[in-house]
């Protein structure tokens, strides 16, 4: 899970967790967002209202080494999932975004097409720049879908029209609320029909 900071990152990582707990797969956490003051909390009661494990590691720990922690543990617990949370990041900070590379670099040690799914979240209010956040995260780690959260307020997302024709990412889930049901699998005519 990729993103800048304030898009809702966490809050979907939680609910990606749920839909697929509710789905009967297995599914563990990895609180990679080590910088942001109590974003690990956070995760931890995210982790406990879905009931699923989540792995930390120290404050201000290396992101990569607690998704390298992560991915043994949801190896040896056999898990279905292992979603990391990373820390939100401007996409113009060059260091930052190395560090996205470095992740995807020590957990493909262990398992060379890893990362499998890399979710880029975007808020639906932000307009036009989610579409270059979308083109410089593309570029650090290939993204295979976009979260799109806050349909619920005054932002249609209209955005990801052009991250779709652009880069040929596709919109996987979107968030439409505060509470854990708030969030489900993109459907192309729904939204359409929304967006008229």
């Amino acid at each position: 899970m990729v993103g800048v900071n304030g898009t809702g990152k966490t809050t979907s990582t939680a609910k990606l967790a749920n839909l697929l707990k509710k789905r009967g797969k297995s599914v563990v956490l990895a609180a990679a967002d080590t910088f942001r003051a109590a974003a690990v909390e956070q995760l931890e009661v995210w982790s406990q209202r879905v009931d699923v494990p989540v792995i930390k590691g120290s404050p201000n720990a290396d992101p990569s080494s607690v998704c390298f922690d992560a991915y043994l543990s949801a190896v040896a617990k056999k898990a279905d999932f292992l979603i990391c949370d990373t820390a939100g990041r401007l996409h113009t900070r060059h260091n930052l975004m190395e560090e996205l590379r470095k992740v995807q670099r020590v957990v493909g040690k262990k398992d060379p097409t890893a990362p499998h799914e890399v979710f880029l979240v975007v808020d639906a209010t932000t307009g036009g720049n989610a579409l270059q956040q979308a083109r410089e995260f593309h570029k650090a780690v290939p993204l295979t879908g976009i979260i799109v959260t806050k349909l619920d307020g005054s932002g249609k997302g209209g955005i990801l029209v052009a991250i779709q024709q652009e880069l040929g990412v596709p919109t996987r889930f979107v968030g439409t609320g505060e509470h854990m049901e708030d969030f489900k699998a993109f459907d192309a005519d729904e939204f359409l029909e929304q967006m008229l």
